[in-house]
């Protein structure tokens, strides 16, 4: 066990350094910080209002609705993922770095899920009040969610990454994401739905949980080759 410490101390070291400097560039926009959050709470709160007031109705569609909802809010902030160190040259001088590239493509999902998926999960719960989703599949969406966004990040990434300097990258993102986006959707909202229809979401959760261990080392490797190819 010691070795093995003593094996990643060379890439946790350097990774800890990244992490707290894009959790510092990002507390210095902090009206980023609630710009996925305010979007998830206000996007949620209007379909209750054009759908109407019907219980049942919310109920069924909430799960749905919850994740899309999510969805949309963390592919908000991916387009400025690479994009500062991109145009200040930062980028360049992260590529000559000691750290790997890859440690950096994960030191940058990981402030960007604590800065757009956190706050989503923690307002999640006040969101699932709007639909009447009972008490029982809270935590089922809550681990959905908890597993899910952090591969949305991920996957994003690697978009990101690809889309940046292109022409209208804003545009071209989203339409790289989404079809990226479809199986944790599925996964994730079937947990929920099965947790409401009274039978076992461990399956589900399962299958989000393989989502993200495939898409740590995908997001890593495929991120960095983009990187490095946009730096070319």
């Amino acid at each position: 066990m010691s070795g093995l410490s003593a094996a990643l101390a060379p890439l946790l070291a350097p990774l800890g350094a990244l992490v707290r400097r894009e959790l510092r560039l990002a507390l210095r926009q902090r009206g980023d910080l609630l710009t996925a959050v305010l979007f998830f709470l206000l996007t949620a709160a209007l379909f209750p209002f054009g759908i109407g007031p019907e219980p049942n109705l919310l109920l069924r569609i909430a799960p749905g609705i919850l994740w899309v909802t999510a969805l949309l809010a963390v592919l908000l902030s991916l387009e400025r993922l690479y994009l500062s160190d991109w145009e200040d040259g930062s980028l360049d001088l992260l590529l000559l770095a000691a750290p790997p590239l890859e440690a950096v493509v994960l030191a940058k999902v990981l402030v960007h899920w604590l800065t757009s998926g956190l706050p989503i999960l923690l307002a999640t719960p006040l969101a699932a009040l709007l639909y009447g989703l009972p008490a029982e599949a809270l935590p089922v969406l809550l681990l959905a969610l908890a597993l899910g966004t952090p591969s949305l990040s991920l996957l994003g990434a690697t978009a990101a990454a690809l889309t940046l300097g292109a022409r209208r990258g804003g545009v071209l993102l989203p339409l790289l994401t989404m079809p990226l986006y479809v199986p944790v959707l599925v996964f994730g909202v079937a947990a929920v739905d099965a947790s409401l229809a009274g039978m076992s979401a461990r399956p589900h959760l399962l299958l989000l949980g393989a989502l993200l261990l495939v898409s740590l080392p995908v997001a890593a490797l495929s991120g960095a080759a983009a990187l490095r190819q946009t730096a070319e």
